[in-house]
């Protein structure tokens, strides 16, 4: 049947073959994505003492804001050290410097 969850997901896995198959034609994809996922492992402690943003925009923003200090922490530059550096440029007028680019 086209709607069994059988025809979905075949028709998922058709749609989406390229990315499914992306790590057999380069070595660099990894199998999982466990150490993404690790690395948000700090989120949850935060949230213990940050019970929620309230509203939609700020749940928005706070997304934003784990992300941009993921990111400095994979790139090896601290996340205080980048928000400081983003936050100054900015207050400057000049431009802000992706983590990577620090």
């Amino acid at each position: 049947m086209p709607s069994s969850p059988l025809a979905k997901l075949l028709g998922y896995i058709d749609r989406h073959k390229v990315g499914l198959t992306r790590f057999l034609d380069d070595v660099h994809v990894p199998l999982d994505n466990n150490q993404s996922e690790r690395g948000y492992g700090w989120v949850p402690v935060g949230r213990r003492s940050f019970f929620g943003s309230r509203s939609k925009r700020g749940t928005e923003a706070a997304a934003i804001f784990y992300s941009l200090a993921e990111s400095a922490r994979r790139c090896g530059v601290g996340p205080r050290a980048w928000f400081s550096s983003a936050l100054t440029a900015a207050l400057d007028g000049t431009t802000v410097k992706l983590p990577h680019e620090l």
